[in-house]
């Protein structure tokens, strides 16, 4: 018998009993949409998850603090040029960045802020994809200019009124940072000390006020989103360093150890380390080995696997009560072809007698099942989406931060219809072994 006459057979069969398959076709729609619906739901919690750490920063970066103590007779461990020639030297690292973090007094007019200072080459810089809303980016070789993250002026105050700041009021200062004058206090232990109480024989005398012009400003964020370098005021690294030098000249500049009388250090110190690794994989291997020789080194990439295993376990026991459902479908389908068959015995029997192959007849019943998987799948399938499509729109609704929690990739929509077809064609397999075994004069003689 040919292919083309098993498959029109089977599908006419099927429709002989319209209620009876359509039950058994909703026992798969039910099993296939709940498995679909579950095991979504892990993956997008899963890919959410990855997105989530992305946004803080790097999946294949490695982060280097200095560590206190770890070193010969309890020094610090500090990070230096011939730390960042090291680490280049290990296997998998791509390129190394070096930041120096500085905090000044920012003032203008009335108003007084704290600037977190992040000083870093200008690749760093581009690397970072910064949304610029006016300016450019600070470039190197140029004098020292600060670029204001978006969320720079929520730390200026009024120092004459009694409203606070922007924590208080929810109001913003009136300060536009790249046209206003901008004095900067690198010094502000001198700056403080100055307007303490003070000896009117031996005052304390004022530290310089620095004019530093703005090259540019972040681009406002949306509401309810979060920058993550908005709170920063980036500027070139090497510019400044100079400017630095230049300020303290040889007083110690603040957050760079000195020597054990007091003196400073002729090289510069970076507050972190930035160690690009070639490939996820290999993060936690460089996060070791640089562990190993002293250092703090953490990655997004450590605490994203830990989380994954967890989501791993999560997404396993969503996809196992999905599957009990299907598994209550796959005992319907064994149900009606058994049903199916004690009803067309005496046309099996005839089958049988006019010379119809033993495994043609169980390919045809075959064949029903795996129709009844392929259609409980395709329909249960086009509800999972419809599901998805709800699930994602109620969770965005009530929290950003959860909107596509419900994610169908591709090979999920494939895995889940083979699968069903797959369930489908096992539920038959022992009634279309009994149809084969049929006696041929057994099954004519049945009424």
């Amino acid at each position: 018998m040919r292919l083309i006459d098993l498959l029109r057979m089977s599908s006419s069969n099927l429709w002989k009993r319209k209620v009876r398959t359509i039950l058994t076709v909703l026992g798969v729609v039910i099993g296939v949409a709940a498995i679909v619906v579950m095991v979504s739901l892990g993956l997008g919690l899963s890919k959410s998850l990855t997105e989530q750490y992305e946004s803080y920063g790097s999946l294949t970066q490695v982060t280097v603090n200095p560590s206190w103590g770890s070193g010969p007779d309890g020094e610090e461990k500090r990070l230096d040029d011939k730390l960042v020639e090291q680490i280049k030297q290990m296997e998998h690292v791509e390129s190394v960045e070096t930041v120096l973090e500085i905090s000044a007094l920012a003032k203008y007019g009335k108003y007084e802020g704290y600037l977190q200072i992040r000083g870093v080459p200008k690749e760093t810089m581009e690397s970072m994809n910064i949304e610029i809303g006016e300016g450019k980016l600070p470039s190197p070789g140029e004098p020292l200019s600060f670029f204001y993250g978006n969320q720079v002026l929520q730390n200026f105050y009024d120092t004459k009124g009694n409203d606070g700041g922007y924590w208080e009021t929810g109001i913003l200062p009136d300060i536009n940072l790249m046209k206003d004058p901008i004095f900067i206090i690198f010094d502000t232990e001198a700056y403080y000390n100055s307007q303490g109480i003070t000896d009117n024989e031996n005052p304390v005398p004022k530290p310089k006020k620095y004019l530093i012009p703005a090259s540019g400003v972040e681009a406002a964020s949306q509401e309810g989103r979060y920058s993550q370098y908005g709170w920063y005021t980036l500027c070139d690294l090497d510019s400044l360093v100079q400017e630095l030098r230049k300020v303290f000249k040889n007083k110690p500049i603040p957050g760079q150890p000195t020597t054990k009388t007091g003196k400073p250090y002729k090289e510069i110190f970076y507050t972190n380390l930035y160690v690009n690794v070639d490939d996820m994989e290999h993060v936690v291997e460089v996060q070791k080995q640089i562990a190993d020789m002293g250092y703090d080194a953490y990655s997004n990439a450590e605490w994203l696997e830990s989380e994954q295993k967890t989501m791993g376990y999560v997404q396993a026991i969503l996809g196992g009560i999905g599957a009990v459902s299907l598994l209550v479908a796959a005992i319907g389908i064994a149900n009606t072809m058994m049903m199916s068959i004690y009803e067309r015995t005496k046309e099996i029997g005839v089958m049988k007698v006019l010379g119809c192959d033993m495994r043609n007849i169980q390919t045809m019943f075959l064949m029903e099942a795996g129709f009844i998987g392929l259609i409980g799948g395709t329909i249960g399938l086009l509800i999972s989406f419809i599901l998805s499509f709800v699930i994602n729109k109620l969770a965005s609704a009530a929290n950003e931060y959860m909107k596509g929690i419900s994610y169908i990739p591709l090979g999920l929509v494939v895995l889940a219809l083979g699968f069903a077809v797959l369930v489908g064609m096992l539920a038959g397999y022992f009634p279309s072994r009994r149809a084969m075994k049929l006696s041929p004069l057994a099954a004519i003689r049945n009424e």
